[in-house]
């Protein structure tokens, strides 16, 4: 979780913006800024950000693939021929009528 070095005052983070966002580049660390002493924003430098997005979505995907292996198990999944098959045929549907429309 967050250290004290990693909780400041937003007024601090205010008046050294630049020193606030070098730390931030060099630790990769995330700050809490305080308004009146109580957590206020959650600040952190980009690339920290986007790894931290990257690893949300690969955990959704992990929960998914989970899922549907949990659903196959339990026979509840559909083999892949009898899917593309019935997706050919409403392909096929979906395309005469728009010819004849």
């Amino acid at each position: 979780m967050f250290e004290a070095p990693d909780i400041r005052p937003l007024t601090e983070f205010q008046r050294s913006a630049k020193a606030h966002i070098a730390r931030l580049k060099k630790t990769g660390r995330a700050e809490v800024l305080t308004v009146n002493g109580r957590a206020a924003v959650v600040v952190q430098d980009a690339a920290s950000y986007q790894r931290l997005v990257d690893l949300a979505e690969r955990a959704r995907e992990f929960r998914e693939i989970e899922s549907a292996l949990r659903d196959m198990d339990a026979d509840k999944g559909r083999d892949f021929e009898g899917f593309a098959a019935e997706s050919r045929k409403a392909l096929a549907r979906k395309s005469t009528r728009r010819k004849s429309a």
